[in-house]
């Protein structure tokens, strides 16, 4: 995100205020625990059973025994002309060129000797060079045909890993604990979507139930680890929820009504190719789920926060006044985040609108094509789904102040009138 949040008063909190803020938690907690429970009950349901899914089961079946990958490093770097000719009456083909490079083996089975591998013209393209880490696949000798070795790509290792290392400190260093807290929530995420998501997508689960699922398992999780358990945090965890129902209901009706059938992409084709288990549809909706995740996590968050600063720097506000001052902050927000949203969307599906462009398709066709319909209903539904996550977390949070600030006002005036009858009786006994 390019924006930030609302700022939060770090000054210590008064007992009248925190008092408030445990009794909106405790009104809170009678929604989400019956949420939370469903969850728990939802991951034992549909958790994999640890048995190979079909598609795991086919992809294995067409790896030639004894396929590995090793990683190499280039020692020299030969290109040379691959154009193809071209056939009586057609355009000549731009020129081609296409490369042998020799790989220094890493690790494997020959580790330390030196391999020759043919680099295709598309992938000579990115660039080679002396010195560059490659990840090879070795092919076990079969019959008369020797051991050969094949490109796949790039060895990244290094580098991801140093940026992984920058971007952990990065973030501890300025949020420190908060920091700390954020990463472990995304370790947290990511054992989610790895442990039970993606096996129970092959395992031909409701992509739906699982996205729901899994998405509402990590919200309770990461947005208590990074904000702690506090009313501000329950009632942003509300909204969140909210949305992410609004997003899969409105997902499910809005790729139904558009026709997308998820075959757009050559990942969801071989998908469907491995494994007759897997809606591609279904995944086309758990995308939209999961990618509302973070945007609905951070304006729900600042939503919660901007109700319970405004509400303790002027506890007298009106509800009506309270709920249009938040709404000016989420308004802002808003804006931003639905920019961020669209502009991720676009750099994601690039690619594809450069090919159409290339092809000098019209427009409608190129919105209205598969590739690019899909990201748009992405974007829209999102969109939605954030949009009205604002106004919702924010009434939320205001109904949750003035309910909490009533209570306080009539258990003051109790107390009062007890301490008043109590004296008025010690001075008719004196």
């Amino acid at each position: 995100m390019t924006h930030s949040h609302l700022a939060i008063d770090d000054t210590e909190p008064t007992p009248q205020v925190r008092a408030q803020r445990r009794r909106a938690g405790r009104l809170l907690a009678i929604v989400l625990v019956p949420v939370a429970l469903a969850t728990i009950v939802g991951l034992f349901v549909l958790w994999p059973d640890g048995a190979q899914s079909a598609a795991r089961q086919e992809a294995t079946n067409q790896i030639i025994p004894g396929t590995v990958f090793v990683d190499g490093t280039v020692l020299a770097v030969d290109p040379y002309d691959c154009s193809g000719t071209p056939s009586p009456g057609s355009p000549v083909p731009a020129t081609l060129t296409c490369a042998d490079v020799v790989v220094e083996l890493a690790d494997g089975p020959d580790a330390g000797a030196s391999v020759s591998v043919q680099i295709p013209a598309e992938v000579y393209l990115a660039g080679f060079g002396v010195g560059d880490g490659l990840r090879l696949q070795r092919s076990a000798p079969i019959e008369d045909v020797p051991v050969s070795y094949s490109f796949t790509d790039f060895s990244r290792e290094t580098p991801l890993t140093l940026l992984s290392i920058v971007f952990a400190v990065a973030i501890i260093a300025v949020a420190r604990l908060r920091g700390l807290a954020a990463l472990a929530g995304l370790g947290f995420a990511f054992l989610v979507l790895v442990a039970f998501m993606l096996p129970g997508l092959l395992n031909g689960e409701s992509p739906i139930w699982v996205a729901l699922v899994g998405s509402s398992a990590i919200m309770f999780v990461v947005l208590y680890l990074a904000h702690g358990f506090t009313a501000r945090t329950t009632t942003a965890l509300a909204g969140t929820l909210f949305g992410l129902a609004l997003v899969a209901g409105l997902g499910s009706w809005a790729s139904s009504w558009s026709r997308l059938t998820g075959l757009g992409s050559e990942e969801n084709l071989t998908l469907t190719y491995l494994t007759g288990q897997i809606d591609p549809a279904g995944i086309v909706i758990c995308g939209i789920i999961v990618a509302g995740l973070g945007v609905l996590n951070d304006v729900t968050i600042t939503q919660a926060s901007a109700v319970w600063q405004l509400h303790e720097l002027a506890p007298e506000m009106p509800a009506r006044r309270l709920f249009s001052s938040a709404m000016a902050i989420g308004r802002d927000h808003i804006a931003s985040t639905v920019y961020t949203i669209v502009f991720a969307y676009a750099g994601a599906a690039l690619p594809v609108l450069l090919i159409l462009e290339t092809l000098q398709r019209p427009f409608i066709d190129v919105v209205t094509g598969e590739a690019v319909a899909e990201e748009v209903v992405r974007t829209m539904v999102g969109s939605i789904g954030l949009v009205l996550a604002v106004p919702v977390t924010t009434a939320i949070g205001v109904l949750l102040v003035k309910s909490t600030a009533r209570q306080e006002a009539q258990t003051s005036a109790s107390d009062s009138a007890l301490r008043t009858r109590s004296g008025t009786t010690q001075s008719e006994a004196g």
